[in-house]
């Protein structure tokens, strides 16, 4: 399993964070239209944003005097391979279980 990145996890531990993702995963948005939609200020809004762009989730990209965030798919990878990891684990567990059962529903009608 790959190694993730424990600053994802804490990057997505805030629910600011977590919200801004969401409003990004709708459309781009400059800083300041995301700023818009959370009672903070810009700088404190500006702090979140860098988080997210050093955890990978985000991309900045200056266009004229504005600076765009758009959600980075590449990001979001790690993570859904660490959740991969453990939906295979159970859904082993699920099987042996099932096997067991079957067993001894076998022994019961023998």
């Amino acid at each position: 399993m790959q190694q993730l990145n424990t600053d994802a996890f804490h990057a997505l531990g805030d629910p600011n964070r977590r919200q801004m993702l969401t409003l990004l995963s709708a459309e781009s948005l400059s800083i300041n239209a995301l700023a818009q939609n959370f009672d903070m200020s810009r700088p404190a809004v500006s702090k979140h944003v860098k988080m997210l762009q050093l955890a990978g989730f985000i991309t900045i990209e200056d266009i004229g005097r504005e600076r765009y965030c758009k959600l980075n798919r590449q990001g979001f990878m790690s993570i859904q391979q660490w959740i991969n990891h453990f939906d295979g684990f159970w859904k082993e567990k699920i099987v042996r279980l099932e096997q067991l059962l079957d067993d001894d529903k076998e022994r019961d009608q023998s």
